[in-house]
């Protein structure tokens, strides 16, 4: 494939939100999880849930950080490599962000310094509730990315005006009623994602032998929620399939391998797409009418295929048609987890089961993966959209954007992320590894967050149960 400007820079694009979305469906789900944990301490005043508070609460800060300047670097490239974009979706995209910012960014930043600095300054209540809105703030900040992608993925609410999209309906633009399915599948991966690391965490635990109580909670905690959220997880994937079977008839079948017009509509399970001659290879179908059934919700409608688009319009097929099949995969190895782990702790087994300690230890990649294969779904089926049906991605570009220009930044891109990544990583892995504190942290009451260095000084001072990540 020639290398152009315009390849790289989609290339540069989904490599950086491929790493950024890690760290945001993490903490998303972490902050939800740290709400419950801190409600759970004050009612029963249990040491224990403190302790996995102040555990989890350290590795929130270092992700939290992480999306953060990954989230940062990311958006450059809209003035960088899609200053067309940029330009002619502005009056709409650009509201939305600073959306976010005054609704999730101020929560999130205000309230997360009452989370590391404020234990000992503030009411218990007062904590809580600044746990609260710091877990609120992620979910604001979901909303209002969902709400943008979505816009892109179906543009409304808007007029064109001397080249560019200018709202002319901001309750059609927020409430968007596709965003109504996309937004709460995301937000339930989150919790996924956080529910099946911390149960991955607690098993490993378990597996090493060390911190059994704190290990239980997470254990327990984390299978019994996925085994609620998975089946709710797989109702709003169907209504998201939903919008796209009625907005996007060229993503649909893209995703479903159809190459012909199907009225009633099979349902191909697996194949390889040939491409070249517009086929599939190794078929596993289910028959008519399972297709219509599942993307439609009916025994007779018919389904478009990918022949009756025309070929400049038609989007890339491999990509979506596995990556939609390994999000399922995923899905439904995670679902099994769950519920099997739900049942042997419902038979107080689970502890003891190290099989099943090993295969929940081993899952965690399962929740990072869907979602990215998720979002590779999504985006690549949208091409050669970038607004889908109305501006193309080709046309999105910054137009006097050298090939060259593009290969520099794409290489600084990944050597940046690449070492942010490993460094980040590493360190929430000795977080992990260190395991809970067997006395709950506390912030001394010399240091104070203007003066973050003296801490450092205290540190030298106490006794080492009480330094973070100590035993």
């Amino acid at each position: 494939m020639e290398m152009t400007a315009l390849f790289l820079s989609r290339i540069q694009f989904a490599f950086t939100i491929t790493f950024h979305i890690i760290f945001p469906s993490f903490t998303i789900g972490l902050a939800a999880w740290l709400t419950v944990l801190e409600t759970l301490h004050l009612r029963t005043g249990s040491p224990v849930y403190r302790g996995i508070f102040e555990f989890w609460l350290k590795i929130f800060g270092v992700a939290f950080g992480l999306g953060v300047v990954s989230g940062i670097v990311m958006a450059f490239q809209f003035g960088t490599n899609w200053s067309e974009l940029s330009k002619m979706s502005g009056p709409i995209q650009g509201p939305l962000l600073m959306y976010e910012t005054f609704t999730a960014f101020m929560l999130e930043a205000s309230f997360f310094g009452v989370l590391i600095f404020g234990r000992s300054r503030v009411p218990p209540w007062f904590y809580l509730f600044s746990t609260a809105m710091v877990a609120l703030g992620t979910t604001f900040s979901a909303f209002w990315i969902m709400v943008n992608n979505s816009w892109m993925q179906v543009p409304t609410g808007y007029v064109m005006e001397k080249g560019m999209f200018v709202p002319n309906d901001w309750t059609k633009i927020i409430l968007n009623p596709v965003v109504w399915s996309p937004f709460p599948h995301m937000l339930l991966a989150s919790y996924l994602t956080g529910a099946f690391c911390v149960a991955a965490t607690g098993a490993w635990y378990l597996l090493r032998k060390v911190y059994h109580a704190e290990a239980r909670i997470m254990l327990r905690m984390g299978i019994g929620l996925a085994a609620v959220l998975m089946p709710i997880q797989l109702v709003f994937g169907h209504l998201s399939g939903g919008y796209v079977n009625t907005y996007q008839p060229a993503k649909m079948a893209a995703i479903e391998g159809r190459w012909n017009d199907e009225k009633p509509a099979s349902e191909v399970l697996f194949a390889w797409p040939d491409v070249a001659n517009r086929r599939n290879l190794f078929e596993i179908k289910l028959p008519p009418p399972f297709g219509s059934l599942i993307g439609a919700d009916s025994l007779t409608a018919g389904e478009t295929g990918l022949n009756s688009i025309a070929p400049e319009n038609r989007p890339p097929v491999l990509i979506p048609f596995f990556s939609f099949r390994i999000m399922v995969a995923c899905g439904l190895v995670m679902l099994g987890l769950a519920w099997l782990g739900s049942y042997l702790s419902f038979k107080h087994r689970l502890a003891y089961n190290r099989p099943m300690l090993w295969l929940t230890f081993l899952s965690f990649p399962l929740p990072f993966i869907a979602i990215i294969t998720g979002w590779f779904t999504a985006e690549v089926g949208r091409q050669p959209w970038v607004v889908y049906g109305v501006l193309r991605t080709a046309d999105a570009v910054t137009p006097f954007l050298t090939t060259r220009q593009a290969t520099i930044s794409l290489v600084i891109f990944c050597a940046v992320y690449a070492f942010i990544f490993l460094f980040g990583t590493f360190y929430i892995y000795r977080l992990i590894r260190n395991g809970p504190a067997r006395k709950p942290f506390e912030i001394p009451h010399l240091v104070v967050p203007n003066r973050p260095m003296s801490l450092a000084d205290e540190e030298q001072i106490r006794e080492p149960s009480y330094v973070i990540g100590g035993e």
